[in-house]
C-alpha cells in the first residue's frame, strides 16, 4: 500500500510513501481537500538526511494508531525543505514568531488556505524530553480548531501581520569598510580560542562567518582575526567532523571540540569549506588545507556526482537504522583489518580506545599531539586499507536530487580550486555540472528550475538558483576567459530583475512574481547554513559591473545594499554574504592578464595570481579581445611581445608587469 507520495521524485517524500498516514504533496489538490472537508492542514517539513526526521517518522508516521488520528483530523502534507526552501522559510519564520526555535522536522498546523496558526518541530509519540506527546498535540489542535475558531483566527492574523512586518526593509544606513572591521573585532570575542569555531555547542562550521573574519584580517593586517580562522580550520580538519577515510565534512559537531559530528554530509557545507580552505591556503601555504581540499573534492567527484554529472544534495546520517554506523570503528576492527604495527600507530593517531570514545565505538579524529616523523606514510597506507574495508559496509542513503543553487555553490568552489591548485580535472567536472544545470534545468525566459531528479522538475524557480548559478558562471569565466559565461550570468540576473525584484522597496524576493502557492514572498537576507540570496546577488552584480563596465549593475547592487543596510548593526554576523558583496563593490582588485593562454609567460603570471589570497579579485584573461570601455584597463595590451598583467584598484591601474614575482609582490601590497 502506498499513499500519494508514491508519484513524487524527492527521495525524502518517497521515504514516506508507505506510511499509513494519508500524505499529500504540497499543491492545490491538498488545499482543495482541506477546504472541502473543513480540516486544517498538518504540514510536516524535513529532508532525507535529517536524523530526527527519521526518528519522528519511525515513532509516529509509521504507527497505525497515530496515523489514524492524523488522518481523521487533518489533511496531511509532506514537504521536502530542499525542494521548497521558500515554503520552509515562511513557516520557520512563523514558528520563530511563536517564540520557538526552528529546525527539522518542522511540524506546522495551517488553515486550508495555508495560513499558520500553531506549530513545533519534533514531537515524541509519548510525552518526554520536556515535550508533549504527538497524540496529545493532535487532540489539542483538533479541539482548538473545532471549539475555539476565533482563537485560531486571532493567531492566524497575528502571524500573518508578523510575517509581513519581517519582510519590510529597515531604514537605510551608510556602510563602510571601517564598520566591517569593527564588526569583525567584535565577533572575534565570540570565537572559541581553544578549539576554534564560535563558542558553545552544537558547533557549526560557519564558513561565512570565518570568511568574514579572514577578509577583515587581510584588510586590516590583523593577525588575531586571521588566527581565529586558521585555528578553526585546523581543529575542524583534524576533528571528528571530518571524514578522515573518505573525505568531506559533516554538517556540525554536537559538542565544542569538533569530536562528535551529526553525521550527515551536505553539498553546500562542503562547497563553502572548499572555498574557505582555498582562500586560507593562499594566505598561509598550509599543506593541511590543500590536503583537505583535495580529499573533499575527490569525495564530491566520487560519491556525489549524480544525474548528468551534476551533484547530489546530501548523504544521510544513518545507515542500518543507526546514526554514524558507517563511519565508526571499534579497536578490535582496526586490529582485524590492519597489520599489527599499522594498527598500533593508527589507533594512537586517531584516538581509538578499547572502550570507544563515543557510545562504545570510535569516531576517528586527530585533535591531539602530532605523530613522530615517518609515521604519516604508515597512516596514509592504513587509511587506504580501511577505506576499502568501509566500502563493503551498508552505506548511508544519498539524496540524489539536483538542486540548482547548491550545485552553483559547488561549481564555483571547484572552478576556483582548480585554478589555485592547478587541477584541470576539477575544472572539467565543474563545467559538466554547469552545463547540466544550464541546459537540463532551463525554464522559459532564462529562468532555472530549483530541483530536478530523473530529468523531472516542476516549474518552480527561486532567486537563489539564479544568484548562485550566475556566480558560478563568473567563477568559470575567471578561470577559462570564455566571454559567453558572462552572457549567461547577465541573462540570469535579468531574469531575477524581471521576476524577483521588489520595485517598491528594493531587494529580491525568493519566490517569483508568478508563484501562486506561498502566502507571503520572503526576501532572503539573513545567512543560514547557506548564504542569503540577496547577499549573493550583490556579489554577482558587483562583479558584473567590474567585468562589463556597465553601470546598471553597480546601481542595482547599491539599491540592494540600501534595502537591507539598516539591519547590519544588529545582524552583521548573519549577513556576511551581503557584507562580502559590499566589499566587492567598494574595494575590488581587478587583475588583467594579456597574453596567449598556453604560453609559459602567461601561465607564470596566472600562477602568481592564483597563489595570493584576494577575496575581491576579479581576474580577466585577455587574448586579442578588447576589454569594454568602462573597464579601467580598457585599451591596454602586451608589452614588447611578453605576456603582461595590470592590477587595477578602483579606477587606477598599475604600470604593466611582465615578471611573475613582481606581480605577486604587487598583489600582496594593500
Amino acid at each position: 500500500m502506498t499513499n500519494r507520495l508514491a508519484g513524487e521524485t524527492s527521495p525524502y517524500l518517497l521515504q514516506h510513501k508507505t506510511n499509513p498516514v494519508e500524505w499529500w504533496p504540497w499543491g492545490p489538490e491538498a488545499m482543495a481537500e482541506a477546504k472541502a472537508t473543513n480540516r486544517p492542514i498538518l504540514l510536516s517539513v524535513g529532508y532525507a538526511a535529517c536524523h530526527w526526521c527519521h526518528v519522528m517518522a519511525h515513532e509516529s508516521f509509521e504507527s497505525p494508531e497515530i496515523a489514524q488520528l492524523m488522518n481523521n483530523s487533518f489533511v496531511n502534507v509532506k514537504v521536502d525543505r530542499e525542494e521548497r526552501p521558500d515554503l520552509d522559510a515562511i513557516y520557520q519564520q512563523a514558528l520563530n514568531m511563536m517564540g520557538q526555535h526552528g529546525g527539522w522536522p518542522l511540524t506546522m498546523f495551517l488553515t486550508p488556505d495555508g495560513e499558520p496558526f500553531w506549530g513545533g518541530t519534533y514531537f515524541p509519540p509519548t510525552a518526554r524530553y520536556g515535550r508533549p506527546g504527538f497524540p496529545d498535540i493532535i487532540h489539542a489542535v483538533t479541539q482548538a480548531w473545532t471549539t475555539t475558531p476565533d482563537k485560531v483566527k486571532e493567531n492566524v492574523g497575528a502571524l500573518k501581520a508578523g510575517l509581513a512586518q519581517q519582510n519590510r526593509n529597515p531604514p537605510t544606513m551608510e556602510l563602510s569598510l571601517d564598520m566591517l572591521d569593527q564588526g569583525a573585532r567584535h565577533l572575534l570575542q565570540a570565537v572559541d580560542t581553544e578549539h576554534g569555531g564560535l563558542r558553545g555547542a552544537p558547533k557549526f562550521p560557519q564558513p561565512g562567518v570565518f570568511d568574514f573574519l579572514w577578509r577583515a584580517g587581510l584588510r586590516a593586517g590583523d593577525e588575531a582575526l586571521k588566527e581565529a580562522v586558521t585555528l578553526t580550520l585546523e581543529h575542524m580538519s583534524y576533528g571528528g567532523i571530518y571524514d578522515h577515510l573518505g573525505g568531506g565534512f559533516m554538517r556540525y559537531s554536537t559538542e565544542e571540540t569538533w569530536l562528535i559530528p551529526h553525521f550527515e554530509k551536505m553539498l553546500y557545507d562542503n562547497a563553502q569549506l572548499i572555498e574557505l580552505l582555498t582562500l586560507a591556503w593562499q594566505g598561509t601555504n598550509e599543506t593541511l588545507y590543500q590536503t583537505r581540499v583535495a580529499e573533499t573534492v575527490e569525495w564530491v567527484l566520487r560519491d556525489m556526482t549524480a544525474e548528468g554529472g551534476a551533484f547530489a544534495a546530501t548523504v544521510d546520517a544513518d545507515s542500518e537504522g543507526h546514526e554514524g554506523k558507517f563511519y565508526t570503528w571499534t579497536a578490535a576492527e582496526i586490529d582485524q583489518v590492519l597489520e599489527p604495527e599499522a594498527a598500533r600507530w593508527f589507533k594512537q593517531a586517531y584516538d581509538l580506545r578499547p572502550d570507544g570514545n563515543w557510545e562504545g565505538t570510535n569516531i576517528l579524529h586527530r585533535n591531539h599531539q602530532p605523530q613522530p616523523v615517518g609515521v604519516e606514510d604508515i597512516l596514509a597506507d592504513a587509511r587506504a586499507v580501511l577505506w576499502r574495508e568501509r566500502e563493503t559496509r551498508v552505506k548511508p542513503g544519498r539524496d540524489d536530487k539536483i538542486l540548482a543553487d547548491w550545485n552553483g555553490m559547488m561549481i564555483a568552489a571547484l572552478a576556483n580550486a582548480s585554478f589555485v591548485f592547478a587541477m584541470p580535472r576539477w575544472l572539467d567536472a565543474a563545467r559538466v555540472a554547469y552545463e547540466t544545470i544550464r541546459t537540463r534545468m532551463a525554464m522559459p525566459g532564462a529562468r532555472l528550475a530549483h530541483s530536478m531528479r530523473f530529468d523531472r522538475f516542476r516549474q518552480i524557480g527561486l532567486v537563489d538558483d539564479l544568484a548562485h548559478m550566475a556566480r558560478a558562471a563568473l567563477a568559470l569565466h575567471e578561470v577559462t576567459g570564455e566571454p559567453e559565461l558572462v552572457e549567461h550570468a547577465r541573462a540570469w540576473v535579468d531574469a531575477a530583475e524581471r521576476h524577483h525584484w521588489d520595485a517598491g522597496s528594493g531587494g529580491y524576493f525568493q519566490a517569483a512574481d508568478d508563484a501562486d502557492d506561498v502566502i507571503v514572498r520572503v526576501k532572503p537576507i539573513h545567512d543560514s547554513a547557506v548564504p542569503a540570496a540577496n547577499g549573493i546577488m550583490v556579489q554577482v552584480l558587483a562583479r558584473l559591473a567590474q567585468i562589463t563596465g556597465d553601470s546598471q549593475y553597480r546601481s542595482r547592487a547599491d539599491a540592494t545594499l540600501d534595502a537591507f543596510s539598516g539591519s547590519v548593526p544588529d545582524h552583521f554576523a548573519n549577513m556576511t554574504s551581503l557584507l562580502a558583496g559590499f566589499e566587492q563593490l567598494a574595494e575590488p582588485v581587478q587583475v588583467v592578464v594579456v597574453g596567449e593562454p598556453e604560453q609559459d609567460d602567461t601561465q607564470a603570471l596566472l600562477r602568481a595570481v592564483a597563489e595570493v589570497s584576494l577575496p575581491t579579485r576579479v581576474l580577466e584573461q585577455v587574448d586579442g579581445i578588447a576589454l569594454p570601455a568602462g573597464h579601467p584597463a580598457h585599451g591596454k595590451g602586451v608589452v614588447e611581445g611578453q605576456a603582461t598583467a595590470y592590477v587595477c584598484r578602483g579606477f587606477t591601474c598599475s604600470p604593466p608587469v611582465t615578471d611573475a614575482a613582481a606581480l605577486r609582490d604587487q598583489l600582496h601590497a594593500r
